[in-house]
């Protein structure tokens, strides 16, 4: 996926689910109630169960959803949910050779950044969007929106302390998009496997986006 087919699906959809799960089937379950409530980009963690083979799952239950890849730290991980199937790469920070890879095999790549610096250098390596990481280290909504006078010129996806709750306010302040995952999925709703209440949160995520493009 080229850079501008990823910025309009990015655009488009506006929030990024995280999975990390210790349980396969886990996963599966935690994104087919994200993407029942309406989300449409599924981020499995490579430090989740078996991650490739959830990817490569996903891609054939979910087909009206981009599923990805996230939390790659090396060129054996990210060829590894190439093969698996991922449509888009996160990486937690600026690696060129990550970013190099993910471009010669046209697939989207949001590598991690918080220092105008880093955000700068991954966006000229050739990422196709920059994930401000962790974004409420340095304030937030505040943050994204301080970014935006220089760096406006560069799409940002923070993460890292985006809620169900200020996602909105994220979205406001200039990003392109949002990515979340304790907020959908809080522990205790996954202790009980209540997929309801997840579906719930991604349904009040997408109606809140919607309200701001209205």
């Amino acid at each position: 996926m080229e850079r501008k087919v990823w910025l309009t699906v990015a655009s488009q959809f506006r929030g990024i689910a995280v999975i990390r799960c210790d349980q396969w089937k886990l996963g599966w379950h935690m994104a087919k109630a994200v993407a029942d409530g309406g989300m449409r980009l599924i981020e499995v963690t490579w430090n989740s169960d078996c991650p490739a083979e959830l990817i490569h799952q996903l891609r054939t239950d979910l087909p009206d959803c981009w599923i990805g890849a996230g939390t790659l730290l090396t060129l054996e991980q990210m060829r590894a949910a190439i093969a698996a199937g991922a449509q888009f790469l996160f990486t937690p920070h600026v690696e060129p050779g990550l970013i190099r890879l993910a471009v010669e095999r046209e697939i989207a790549v949001v590598p991690g950044a918080l220092s105008p610096t880093e955000i700068v250098q991954a966006w000229q390596a050739g990422a196709s969007s920059v994930k401000v990481f962790p974004v409420h280290s340095l304030g937030g909504v505040e943050y994204i929106r301080s970014l935006q006078g220089p760096l406006g010129q560069i799409p940002l996806i923070p993460t890292g302390g985006v809620t169900v709750k200020n996602a909105p306010e994220f979205l406001k302040a200039g990003a392109i998009a949002v990515g979340l995952s304790g907020s959908l999925f809080p522990q205790t709703v996954l202790h009980e496997q209540n997929w309801h209440e997840i579906t719930r949160r991604a349904q009040i995520l997408v109606e809140s986006w919607q309200e701001i493009e209205a």
